[in-house]
């Protein structure tokens, strides 16, 4: 009966969205029947390719490069080999082993846990709701190289981190994938102190600097909205990171986040307001030729309405005179 039960399950009612379930029902099988949590992780971390992926990173980028260049190894296209291992005999080999596992268990012994701190997603606890939501405003996909979530593990990220001030607002995180985000930690040598006082600029005599409160429609920590004081249309609305800064190619990604949920937010608040927005135009003035006029990037939401130009076709094509209509 229990064979018939297991049988049907993985051949006609297991559901799958990843490898986890099999995997874990084969440890348990093999194990007889019983495993720790600690066993099934290992049963699940050797069908995982992409930590595979990740510690030959690690192997040629950093110990293989080191020991490389202290000629204890060589390298031939993806095959390392030990330098004079030919002139050593078996009881050398086993006691330089001994050696290695002596210095090994002392490492372990002095560092603890931090050891594999690098492998932890985030510093610190980010809440189950909050990291989904982060994951799901990313679609599943790194936000710096595109890998989809089913290929590579996807981590939680804070773009300012938390020992240099950064907070667990959602402006502040991103979805990186377990290899970006070890390169970013590993590279990434900015003064983050100087990154979150930039925030803070303002510029004395810009419009959008010394917005009066009683304008703003909405905000976050990095960004505002207000309605466009010369509207094209019904709210048209400005969304307006509170950094000066003249364009939008020189935002930070945690400003893009942003404004990117201010636009959304918007959105809805419009369409709510007005039944009869069926459409909207965003866009973005970028330099004088292209019609900027207040050099403090801001993002336009333009909601369109049924006949509101007699032809809508080409959007913002329009914006250079008889290239809208292109049939």
């Amino acid at each position: 009966m229990t064979y018939e039960r297991l049988a049907d399950f993985v051949q006609n009612r297991m559901r799958m969205s990843h490898v986890y379930q099999p995997v874990m029902l084969m440890a348990l099988l093999r194990g007889g029947g019983r495993c720790s949590t600690s066993e099934i992780a290992k049963s699940i971390l050797a069908h995982d390719e992409s930590q595979v992926e990740y510690y030959e990173k690690v192997t040629n980028n950093m110990v293989g490069r080191v020991l490389r260049n202290h000629r204890i190894v060589e390298k031939d296209g993806s095959e390392y080999s030990l330098v004079g291992y030919e002139d050593l005999d078996g009881e050398q080999v086993e006691r330089l082993v001994e050696l290695c596992q002596s210095k090994l268990e002392e490492y372990k012994d002095r560092r603890g846990r931090r050891i594999w701190q690098h492998r932890r997603v985030s510093s610190g606890y980010v809440p189950g709701t909050l990291r989904y939501e982060v994951l799901k405003r990313a679609r599943f996909r790194c936000e710096l190289c595109g890998v989809s979530a089913d290929v590579r593990a996807l981590e939680v990220d804070h773009i300012i981190p938390r020992d240099k001030g950064g907070t667990d607002d959602p402006d502040n995180l991103q979805a990186l994938c377990y290899s970006c985000n070890s390169m970013k930690r590993d590279r990434d040598a900015t003064d983050f102190r100087k990154v979150r006082k930039s925030y803070e600029r303002r510029e004395p005599g810009c419009p959008f600097c010394e917005m009066s409160d009683d304008r703003v429609a909405a905000e976050n920590e990095l960004a505002y909205a207000v309605r466009d004081a010369f509207a094209v249309t019904a709210l048209h609305t400005l969304v307006i990171p509170k950094r000066h800064v003249s364009g939008y190619f020189d935002l930070g990604q945690a400003e893009l986040n942003a404004c990117h949920r201010l636009l959304e937010q918007e959105k809805g608040a419009i369409e709510q307001a007005d039944t009869g927005v069926e459409g909207f135009n965003v866009g973005i003035n970028e330099g004088v030729v292209a019609g900027q006029t207040v050099f403090h990037c801001h993002v336009h939401l333009i909601p369109r309405r049924k006949g509101d130009v007699d032809e809508p076709m080409g959007g913002v094509r329009n914006v250079i005179p008889g290239k809208g209509v292109y049939r």
